[in-house]
């Protein structure tokens, strides 16, 4: 359970994997290149201190210091001073695709339906002890193909911190794809899906969560799993949950080859791509015109052939369960949205109270510090966040018939979209505050001019919250049921597209293909629907919601130049 040790597997079984990612990088870039053809990562605050660590052979309680990084990496140290003179940590491990678990019921449940004991076996050996003591505030980090980590606070307080904070983590690092404003980004999240629909997956899950190397990996080691347990778990040692550890650390194993073999690819692909987007520039450009004007004759012709059963796909089997879909999400962003404006007005006016009582220029900046942090603050916005997993149940449920399992992408989407609301508010918030206070204004010109600023930053917000949740609610309408449409049109239609493929393929030219013209279409007809619905609910929310009041908060007096700046 500490540093990572030497790999349990030998050089036939590594020499083996590095064969399957070696295949699935040649089945897979082909996908990623056409991708490519075709087509502000938020912070986690660093949190530190000690706590308990259940490591080592045999495993014991062990006391670290842990400090989880900004950028989501999580590590630990024997004493806080190797920590502070910069030592390298005992252990490391990147957050991507883990859950926090504090419920040692629920974790040993986890242990007993991971690794379940073949029917009629039975061993004399003992079980690990450690695994059934009691843990007064614990904190399981397990993973589906990573050895797990058992830590333990001292208090409640300390475990609800911690726990805080590591979920911040894991979804700074599993969105960090989905958050990139980079085209590559989107183009190999595309390639991605059109790769798992070339396998016969439509639906969208939570794989492609985390770096390109890491979704590439779980793709593989979802592959790999079932041989692996054939093969692997009857020889595996041990009893009961012990034995469940044995094969949560082999998986490690497989998992560490996988990723270093899916790094090392990538990283070869990268001088191909570079030199493949700088060709697309050069021969994309004179002829975009043609290219368009031909892609637009194709899809009207396209869409003519299509539209008799793509309607008749859509009335029997998504027009019933859409507006279901769409109200639930629509419902969850407006609920998180509204706890967000309620928690910066509250600063805002939490700022002004202060202000008023005159204080001095240390505690002022240490006040406004403590509000420009507000979005990186894991409590704090906790209250926005909870909106998103109150309605993972129901989001669940209502999408799972249509093929759609990537429910925690989707809460952690939601969540990034409440942080990066609150952080451009803030930083609006100060950065007028800052322009607008200065020492010529007398204590009522500076109340006054505050509150504006405070008028300015709500009105913009209801605004950009207002763009923000149409685009995040229609991308995931989208997520949720263009593959199964396109799942469903699979046989009756996509054999009709060979009789467009020659006008496409006379372009010459990787951007324009005929499957790209083809989804194109699924997709505009299916955003109508979506627009529709989402109108239409809409105007039944701005009917029966009542308007807001809000509080007047007198301001006070001037604060030192340059106070509000972040």
């Amino acid at each position: 359970m500490g540093g990572r040790p030497s790999s349990p597997l030998d050089k036939r079984q590594q020499q083996h994997l590095r064969g399957q990612v070696d295949t699935l990088l040649r089945n897979f870039l082909p996908c990623y290149r056409g991708q490519l053809a075709a087509s502000k990562l938020p912070r986690v605050r660093e949190h530190r201190g000690p706590l308990t660590q259940l490591q080592g052979h045999p495993p014991q309680w062990q006391p670290i210091f842990c400090v989880l990084r900004g950028d989501g990496r999580l590590e630990w140290f024997k004493h806080r001073e190797e920590y502070e003179n910069g030592d390298r940590p005992l252990g490391s491990v990147v957050l991507t695709g883990y859950t926090v678990l504090t419920s040692q019921s629920e974790y040993l449940h986890l242990l007993d339906t991971l690794c379940p004991e073949p029917s009629g076996h039975h061993t004399q050996e003992e079980p690990e002890p450690l695994l059934e003591m009691p843990v007064s505030f614990p904190l399981f980090l397990q993973h589906p193909f990573r050895r797990h980590l058992c830590f333990s606070a001292a208090t409640a307080e300390v475990q609800r911190a911690w726990r805080l904070a590591l979920q911040g983590g894991i979804r700074l690092r599993g969105t960090v794809l989905q958050r990139s404003q980079a085209p590559a980004a989107r183009a190999f999240l595309d390639a991605i899906r059109l790769y798992r629909q070339q396998q016969g997956h439509f639906g969208d899950d939570d794989v492609t969560l985390g770096s390109d190397a890491e979704v590439l990996t779980a793709l593989l080691m979802r592959e790999l799993l079932p041989a692996l347990r054939a093969q692997t778990l009857p020889r595996l040692r041990g009893a009961g949950r012990a034995r469940a550890w044995a094969w949560a650390k082999l998986l490690d194993g497989v998992h560490a080859a996988v990723l270093a073999g899916a790094s090392t690819g990538l990283r070869a692909f990268q001088p191909e791509k570079e030199e493949l987007l700088a060709a697309l520039e050069k021969t994309i450009r004179p002829d975009v015109d043609q290219m368009l004007k031909l892609r637009e004759r194709v899809l009207g012709r396209l869409q003519a052939n299509v539209q008799g059963p793509l309607e008749s796909c859509l009335r029997r089997k998504v027009d019933a369960q859409l507006p279901r879909v769409t109200q639930t999400l629509l419902s969850t962003v407006e609920a998180e949205l509204t706890a967000v404006q309620t928690l910066l007005t509250q600063g805002m006016d939490r700022l002004s109270c202060h202000l008023r009582g005159s204080p001095s220029s240390t505690r002022l900046r240490k006040e406004v510090y403590s509000f420009g942090e507000m979005p990186w603050d894991p409590e704090l916005m906790q209250t926005c966040y909870r909106e998103a997993e109150r309605s993972r149940g129901r989001l669940g449920q209502l999408a799972e018939p249509f093929g759609f399992f990537g429910t925690q992408s989707l809460v952690f989407g939601a969540q990034d979209l409440a942080q990066q609301l609150m952080a451009d508010a803030v930083a609006t918030f100060l950065q007028l505050a800052d322009q607008c206070l200065t020492t010529a204004l007398d204590c009522d010109q500076a109340a006054q001019q505050l509150e504006k600023v405070r008028g300015r930053v709500l009105k913009k917000f209801q605004s950009d919250s207002g763009s923000a949740q149409r685009r995040f609610i229609h991308g995931w309408l989208l997520c949720i049921f263009l593959p199964f449409v396109l799942s469903q049109l699979e046989l009756s239609c996509k054999a009709e597209l060979s009789e467009f493929e020659g006008d496409v393929l006379a372009v010459g030219s990787p951007a324009l293909t005929i499957e790209g013209i083809y989804e194109d279409v699924i997709r505009g007809v299916l955003l109508q629907r979506i627009n529709r619905d989402v109108e239409t609910e809409a105007q039944r929310g701005t009917c029966s919601r009542q308007p807001g009041s809000s509080t007047e908060v007198p301001l006070c007096p001037l604060p030192p130049p340059g106070t509000f700046q972040s």
